[in-house]
């Protein structure tokens, strides 16, 4: 029987994958997204050209990850003991986060290129969209524990519920900080929350109105007596 085959190369150091990406952002907020290169990226976190080239195809990729690494390091859910105070709490830690220019610049500049890019779209996709979406997941089922909100039987169901909460949050926070240019405060915040969780309910099944146009049944006319 043959030995196994032994890998080659050196080793992947998160050491430097941590200053490539850290570097990339520093770049690219100095920069900007069209003169940004490989090679000032390589300078800058003191590593060879080949090594980034041999993480990532170009910069596009690299800038995604760095994106990615960004929100993995500074985003995480808190528990706070409450649904309404865990939601309020994240939407103000990102909203902090997206008023970083390295978090704003980097994300507004993919953003723009994935609007060419089917590709790049594919890797925001994956590598910043469901990565994040862990926030939901774990937010709602820590609600459930907590009774907060029912289970869900359905999973392809939960699945496009935790997809539009996702949305729905993202979409908010990052349109305000980055397209109105409007605080993110805790009023707002609180407001937010509110105006989410009632929809959750809703979306699983508690609490839903009945349709505000469906007008009510019309009582029966009384006929007089002694008629048939």
């Amino acid at each position: 029987m043959s030995p196994p085959a032994r890998r080659t190369g050196r080793p992947r150091s998160a050491e430097a994958d941590r200053a490539i990406l850290g570097a990339t952002r520093a770049a690219l907020v100095e920069l900007g997204w069209s003169k940004l290169t490989m090679g000032d990226v390589a300078a800058r976190a003191g590593v060879a050209k080949t090594t980034l080239y041999r993480r990532w195809a170009n910069k596009s990729e690299l800038v995604v990850d760095a994106v990615a690494a960004l929100l993995d390091e500074q985003l995480e859910l808190p528990d706070l003991g409450s649904l309404r105070a865990d939601v309020e709490e994240t939407v103000l830690r990102f909203a902090a986060l997206l008023e970083r220019p390295e978090a704003r610049t980097s994300l507004m500049a993919v953003v723009a290129e994935a609007t060419r890019d089917e590709a790049l779209r594919e890797r925001i996709r994956t590598t910043i969209v469901d990565r994040q979406k862990r926030l939901v997941l774990l937010g709602r089922e820590r609600a459930q524990a907590r009774g907060e909100l029912p289970r869900e039987t359905d999973p392809a169901a939960a699945a496009r519920t935790a997809d539009l909460i996702f949305d729905v949050i993202a979409g908010a926070v990052v349109h305000r900080t980055l397209v109105s240019a409007d605080a993110v405060d805790a009023p707002w915040a609180r407001e937010f929350a509110e105006l989410l969780l009632s929809g959750f309910a809703a979306a699983t099944g508690r609490g839903c109105p009945a349709p505000a146009d469906k007008p009510a049944a019309a009582p029966a006319a009384q006929k007089p007596a002694g008629s048939v």
